[in-house]
């Protein structure tokens, strides 16, 4: 892609402008606030104490960097329960492979899972590094940072657990399972929305493009772990990023937001500090 010119700040958008923006950074926020809220259902599971705290870890990460996001899109006017506690479960973009379910009781699940999401959040987040849209770019390296630890580790434990055929069935199982949603990662909200968003130079990679890195990544390692990989595989009809939704999702957003209507709540704790505030 060419060099864009740099867009002005949330005040000065287009409406154009404003939209592309919003939709890239739907995508970002929703993704990790869910996944986010899955890795919790893992606390006190996990095989060892170890992984249990680093998975414990890796989720508080990832609601700070949808908070990060979900920062940005308060430039244009919704405050935190809009965006989140108050949003419908209709209205979210975030990819399916997100919101499933976990097998219960695999830990290949999460492992599997935490691999095919870290690769494409690295991918997409080096897309940003020179985003024309100044906000979005200043707070990549903080993410990619917290990103390289959560990648580290999922290769580790697919490494262990690729080591006998009895576990590499297991992740077997969920590679089978998770790859046609992992592809969901690079699916389009809109293609006319993001084609602008290519063409504003928000990101330096279009989806297809960074949907072939993903693959020309993914596929070698694991099949060089013993695993097969449909590369061909169909999308689901649930992708998540036009709001169709699996049904488990409406499950999960019961969940989460339950507590705040049940206190019949109007406001709610900050995820963490604005990142904005001065110390």
């Amino acid at each position: 892609m060419t060099t864009a010119e740099q867009l002005p700040g949330p005040d000065d958008l287009s409406e154009q402008e404003r939209e592309a923006v919003e939709t890239l950074l739907f995508r970002l926020a929703d993704d990790e606030f869910v996944l986010a809220e899955r890795y919790t259902e893992w606390q006190v599971r996990a095989p060892t104490l170890e992984s249990d705290l680093a998975l414990a870890n890796i989720a508080q990460d990832e609601l700070g960097h949808a908070r990060l996001w979900y920062d940005l899109l308060q430039d244009f006017g919704p405050d935190e329960p809009d965006l989140v506690w108050e949003r419908p479960a209709d209205e979210w973009h975030h990819s399916t492979l997100t919101e499933r379910p976990f097998d219960e009781g695999d830990w290949a699940d999460p492992i599997l899972r935490s691999y095919l999401y870290d690769v494409a959040e690295e991918i997409r987040l080096e897309a940003l590094v020179d985003s024309s849209y100044a906000r979005i770019r200043d707070r990549v390296g903080k993410i990619q940072g917290e990103e390289d630890y959560h990648r580290e580790h999922a290769e580790n434990w697919i490494e262990r657990l690729t080591e006998d055929d009895q576990s590499r069935e297991r992740v077997q199982s969920a590679l089978d399972r998770l790859f046609p949603y992992a592809l969901t990662l690079f699916a389009p909200a809109d293609e006319e929305v993001e084609a602008r968003i290519d063409d504003l130079g928000l990101r330096t990679e279009s989806l297809a493009d960074m949907r072939e890195e993903w693959l020309d990544t993914v596929v070698p390692y694991l099949e060089d772990l013993g695993l097969d990989v449909d590369e061909d595989a169909d999308l689901p009809d649930d992708v998540g990023r036009d709001e169709s939704h699996t049904d488990d999702w409406d499950d999960l957003w019961d969940e989460f937001t339950r507590t705040y209507r049940e206190l019949d709540r109007t406001e709610a704790t900050r995820i963490m500090k604005d990142p904005d505030e001065v110390e």
